[in-house]
């Protein structure tokens, strides 16, 4: 066999690995793990995910040096991961003590103990989902064969963790589905309301308490009644002392 047989066998493999796990957080796991195995240089890993309003969270990682790594450059608001999110889809650095594309972030991983780092830009043809961080203890230790190597596994990742996604917003939607059909079957028998009737209750309920329908659904469940909505509502604020004048 040829090399590219060899590579492409290698991804069929992981590709199927990959996508072994239906649920997200697993998966995620999963792609760090198997990112160290795949890219020779790759100590350690981490992925990061895009959330809303320009933030970007650490959610897996494969050692403490790579949780650290990555959670500082949130912290610092800086860093190749947080770059390969907003700006281009990857980004090498081969000898983090004098990078200066991140003169905060770079000199503390270095002291850490990384000397290079590849961030790559998860992302399915819609969608950036986050990026992808390989990290080496070495300076200079990403060849052009591993940056190749990872730039094609995070293609696989991205897929993977797209797909787990897509399920387990799937799964959370059959949920709680589920459970506002159970609470609308309680208030039907204790109330002798028709289907329509028993959502129509919850739905109001959710209005004047401003508590989701789903997690009305729980409470109605879980205490096989309606609450009162005085227990729903947050409480009133209290003002400082000496506020109220005496009539």
């Amino acid at each position: 066999m040829d090399e590219r047989t060899d590579a492409a066998n290698l991804f069929a493999r992981v590709s199927k690995d990959l996508m072994r796990e239906q649920e997200e957080g697993p998966t995620l796991h999963r792609v760090a793990t198997r990112a160290v195995e795949v890219v020779p240089a790759c100590q350690h890993a981490g992925i990061s995910l895009r959330r809303p309003r320009r933030r970007v969270m650490s959610v897996a990682s494969t050692s403490d040096l790579a949780e650290t790594a990555d959670q500082l450059q949130h912290e610092l608001s800086e860093g190749p991961c947080l770059d390969a999110v907003w700006d281009d889809d990857s980004y090498l650095a081969n000898d983090l003590e004098h990078d200066v594309r991140w003169p905060r972030w770079g000199p503390r991983v270095f002291t850490a103990g990384i000397g290079s780092v590849l961030s790559i830009r998860l992302a399915t043809e819609t969608e950036t989902l986050g990026a992808l961080n390989l990290y080496a203890e070495p300076v200079d230790a990403f060849t052009p064969e591993d940056v190749d190597l990872a730039l094609i596994y995070a293609s696989h990742a991205a897929d993977a963790m797209n797909t787990a996604q897509l399920v387990s917003g799937l799964q959370v939607a059959v949920r709680s589905r589920h459970l506002i059909g159970l609470a609308q079957g309680l208030l039907m028998e204790r109330y002798q309301l028709s289907v329509q009737q028993a959502f129509d209750v919850l739905r109001r309920y959710s209005n004047e308490s401003n508590v989701r329908v789903h997690d009305l659904a729980r409470i109605v469940v879980e205490e096989r009644r309606l609450p009162e909505l005085a227990d729903l509502r947050p409480p009133e604020p209290v003002g400082p002392a000496g506020d109220d004048e005496a009539p």
